[in-house]
């Protein structure tokens, strides 16, 4: 009786452990099946396959795209010029998958009803194998603001979303790269600006941080430098200008003032830029990589509109947000030599109160030049040494008094760097405050 049992059960089991199976197997083919009111695909390419797309509109011109060697695109109709490669890989992502809302008829007997019997724009896709694929882009649906379309060979008639039809609906002007410098700011090397009659070359230093290397060795803000040449990828050209506006503003460019210009260095060329501004603030420039002059914006005309000085660093310590390993600290009332210790602060065997230390680097961190004097420094009244990645790097600056501020020197480098009285009086402050830390409550009970 309980061998029958066992038996009946091991049965139930593999019958259990069938239906299990089957139910998993059935669930992922259904899973690799589309919904059945998915939208149906109208076209499915492999981007790669695509070597040319030509977008012919029924009225007006008919836009011409062609890969090249290294997979570069270009326009090469209604007039050559090279292309954004944003707006290609948008075209190209919209022809590999195109997908419709729904299908309106399987079998239309009159395409006029929908506007496809002569096309308000076609979309012609050449391919590698030497075939094509026609997109007809009709009529906009009467609601919905859908937009009717048909792919060569297949009658059935698409909707497509507006969004969709704005992807492939373009003109030539679309896709021209409108950038009147056309370089990789990430892959930047070189960067020459004349501004106030100085010319400030900008280079990069073996910890890839921006260096002024000319007209003689001084530190460069890296965040002035990198701002600048990201504003500069911002600078494009307007390319529905009539001739008459061309005109204009080449006449404005000639009777502006110049702002700055500007010579970048990348792997690939030097490319120029000259800005000019008129008596109304506004901003214009001429290309060395493309013709004619521009009007560019406020904000690309500010960032060039400025003093050598506004690209030097002024911080007077490099440290930045780093926490120093050491501080060294010397004027006539105070000497201090303190070192990290793992999380304590230690100056001749003693552990230092933490606040006052942090009180005293912060007051280092803040330290800035509000002038860039050529002379003026004499003997110094503080000594000052800042250690910091681990030991690894050491700056160490010298102040001297000038009248009614201060004269700041680094070690190892020429340029100066006027301090206001201020900052320095609440430095030897801070100096002055550091302690030995008291005490813990009950210590020595």
């Amino acid at each position: 009786m309980k061998a029958r049992g066992l038996l009946v059960a091991v049965v139930l089991l593999a019958a259990l452990g069938g239906a299990v199976y089957w139910s998993n197997k059935q669930q992922k083919e259904d899973a690799a099946k589309p919904p059945a009111d998915a939208p149906p695909k109208i076209l499915t390419l492999n981007e790669g396959d695509i070597t040319a797309v030509d977008i012919k509109r029924r009225e007006g011109e008919t836009t011409s795209l062609k890969r090249g060697s290294s997979n570069v695109w270009t326009v090469t109709a209604p007039q050559a010029f090279d292309t954004d490669r944003d707006a290609i890989n948008n075209l190209l992502t919209g022809l590999t998958s195109l997908s419709s809302e729904k299908v309106i008829e399987e079998k239309p007997t009159d395409l006029s009803g929908f506007g496809l019997k002569a096309p308000t724009v076609q979309v012609v896709v050449s391919l590698k194998n030497g075939k094509t694929r026609t997109v007809s882009i009709g009529d906009e649906a009467p609601v919905g603001g859908a937009t009717f379309v048909q792919v060569d060979g297949d009658a059935r008639v698409f909707t497509i979303a507006s969004a969709t039809r704005a992807t492939l609906d373009k003109l030539a002007v679309d896709f021209r790269d409108k950038r009147l410098l056309k370089f990789d700011v990430t892959k930047l090397a070189r960067l020459q600006l004349t501004v106030k009659g100085v010319v400030l070359e900008f280079s990069k230093n073996g910890q890839n941080e921006w260096t002024i290397v000319s007209p003689k060795p001084m530190r460069a803000d890296g965040w002035q430098v990198e701002e600048l040449a990201r504003k500069l990828t911002d600078a494009k050209l307007d390319p529905l200008l009539t001739s008459d506006q061309q005109a204009e503003i080449a006449k404005q460019f000639a009777a502006s003032a110049p702002v700055a210009a500007i010579a970048i260095t990348d792997a690939a060329n030097t490319q120029k830029l000259e800005v000019r501004k008129n008596k109304e603030n506004k901003f214009y420039a001429k290309s060395s990589v493309v013709d004619g002059f521009h009007l560019i914006t406020d904000e690309i005309g500010k960032a060039l509109d400025k003093t050598p000085e506004d690209f030097r660093n002024k911080k007077l310590f490099s440290f930045g947000f780093n926490d120093p390993t050491r501080v060294d600290y010397k004027d006539a009332a105070k000497q201090l030599n303190a070192s990290k210790a793992g999380d304590r602060w230690v100056a001749n065997t003693k552990t230092m109160d933490s606040v006052g230390i942090q009180s005293l680097i912060d007051r280092l961190r803040d330290l800035s030049a509000v002038k860039f004097p050529d002379s003026g420094f004499t003997t110094p009244e503080i000594e000052i040494g800042v250690t910091s990645q681990d030991g690894k790097v050491t700056e160490k600056v010298s102040i001297s008094k000038a009248g009614d501020h201060y004269i700041a020197r680094r070690e190892g480098e020429p340029s100066l760097y006027e301090l206001e009285a201020k900052a320095v009086s609440d430095l030897q402050k801070a100096a002055s405050d550091v302690k030995e830390r008291p005490p813990a409550k009950g210590a020595g009970k």
